[in-house]
């Protein structure tokens, strides 16, 4: 009997009628704001077709090598975007950016999932020791993030060449303890989030193959490494058109660049991941939804920031992590929100709600931030 497509594939196949509207838009020099739109509406269907792509070709090849896929490819969105806006010299908003992901990851993502998982059942359960190896990962990222900004602010005066070295050093450690995690969660402790992959692959397989096909769902390899090619090619394209747009945009909107940066640039990379962490919520594996918010905030800190440090210095766009204040701060509380809320290894909607309201408070602060 033929597969019955879920809600998510045909809402991401309908979405990518804005692809070629946002390329006609920026062909036809239409206003900044519409094609800012059009080309983030183009955006989502993409990411969402990426890490469908990634989490198909994990249950192909593995728990390990799919765990490796997922973890290089997962926010392969954010960072596609963040590189064309840093080749843009938007340096700015790409700093803003990282705090954003962090900041929605932690916040919007997890209190998403909570939420809307704690309105269908009354409490949900998850792995607290992966919670709690998470938020102390993430508590380092925060103490990675925060050292540019002390010397900054404990020094009477510090030479830009300086912090440029110092964030390298900064992104180097950085780095080295994305591959540790790495080493730890696929191999030497991968027991701690065997439970996760399988609800993931039978989920996937449920969602597929619909109510009425119980046939085991075989991805085919071939199609899903060219839908990953292919959506990967139309993010880094829409990403151009996007980039090009989003400071005309922002600035008929009235926006910040800070704004622009913490909030709008996040909501548009991350839409895969809100879209997957709320499906895995609705499911009742919360370990899986908790997993993709901490993780995804992880990938962004020790891996994506780095990434864009050493580029940029690479292409003569150099970028250091000297973050400001309130960004550091507004990280900070949003971690330690999010390790208070995990820590029990319990969620309900309450919590949920806990986690929303922190993101719109740190959202509203943001946009009332002075330039």
């Amino acid at each position: 009997m033929k597969a019955i497509p879920s809600l998510q594939t045909l809402f991401s196949t309908g979405l990518l009628v804005f692809i070629p509207l946002s390329i006609l838009a920026e062909r036809l020099e239409w206003s900044a704001l519409t094609v800012f739109g059009l080309s983030a509406l183009a955006i989502v269907p993409l990411a969402i077709w990426l890490s469908t792509a990634t989490e198909e070709l994990a249950l192909v090849t593995g728990p390990t090598l799919g765990g490796l896929i997922n973890a290089l490819f997962g926010n392969a969105t954010e960072l596609i975007i963040a590189l064309v806006a840093l080749k843009a010299g938007l340096i700015d908003i790409v700093k803003a950016s990282i705090t954003g992901s962090i900041l929605a990851n932690t916040l919007l993502v997890l209190g998403l999932s909570m939420l809307v998982g704690g309105l269908r059942y009354k409490e949900q359960r998850f792995n607290q020791a992966v919670a709690g190896i998470n938020g102390s990962t993430m508590t380092l990222a925060v103490t990675a993030i925060l050292i540019p900004a002390l010397v900054i602010n404990t020094s009477s005066i510090v030479e830009v060449a300086v912090i440029r070295r110092l964030s390298l050093v900064v992104a180097a450690v950085m780095l080295m303890v994305y591959g540790l995690t790495l080493l730890f969660s696929l191999k030497t402790h991968s027991y701690l989030y065997e439970v996760g992959v399988t609800d993931f692959g039978e989920s996937a397989e449920a969602d597929l193959a619909g109510p009425v096909q119980p046939a085991i769902h075989k991805p085919n390899p071939g199609l899903w490494v060219a839908v990953l090619l292919a959506a990967t090619v139309g993010v880094a394209i829409e990403s151009e058109i996007f980039v090009g747009a989003v400071e005309a945009a922002a600035h008929n909107l009235g926006l910040t660049d800070l704004f622009t940066g913490v909030i709008l640039l996040p909501l548009v990379g991350g839409a895969a991941e809100y879209v997957t962490a709320v499906r895995m919520a609705t499911k009742n594996n919360m370990d899986l939804a908790v997993s993709i918010a901490m993780g995804s905030s992880l990938l962004v800190a020790l891996l994506v920031a780095p990434i864009l440090v050493i580029v940029g210095g690479l292409i003569g766009q150099p970028m250091d992590l000297n973050f400001g204040v309130f960004e550091v701060v507004a990280v900070a509380v949003a971690v330690a929100t999010a390790n208070l809320v995990s820590q029990d290894g319990r969620s309900n909607w309450l919590e949920g709600v806990l986690l929303l309201s922190t993101f719109a408070l740190l959202g509203a602060a943001f946009f009332f931030h002075p330039v």
